[in-house]
């Protein structure tokens, strides 16, 4: 996935945040974000089931109520990432090491 793919996702992902009739909630379940940048990105309520987030920057993401399960986050910069109510059911922490519930 391009950098410009992400971005337009997150702005259309930031429209439907504020008003659920418009934009779009983002879907970015089975997507390759290997080593991407989503700093400070809102991706709150977002569907990320199965994501390959191997070594993304997600420092200071708002990641709360997404959709999780099944995603590597192996070396995934969680620095300050907010997690509450965060669906991680499945998802590879390190390694192999994957939760069985969270």
């Amino acid at each position: 996935m391009t950098p410009d793919e992400i971005k337009n996702i997150l702005d259309q992902h930031a429209i439907w945040l504020v008003d659920n009739t418009t934009g779009k909630r983002a879907n970015l379940s089975d997507a390759n974000l290997y080593s991407a940048n989503l700093s400070g990105a809102d991706l709150s309520g977002a569907d990320l089931t199965g994501a390959d987030l191997t070594g993304a920057d997600l420092y200071g993401a708002n990641l709360s109520g997404a959709n999780l399960s099944d995603a590597n986050l192996t070396r995934a910069d969680l620095t300050g990432a907010n997690l509450y109510g965060a669906n991680l059911t499945y998802a590879t922490i390190a390694n192999g090491w994957k939760l069985v519930r969270a």
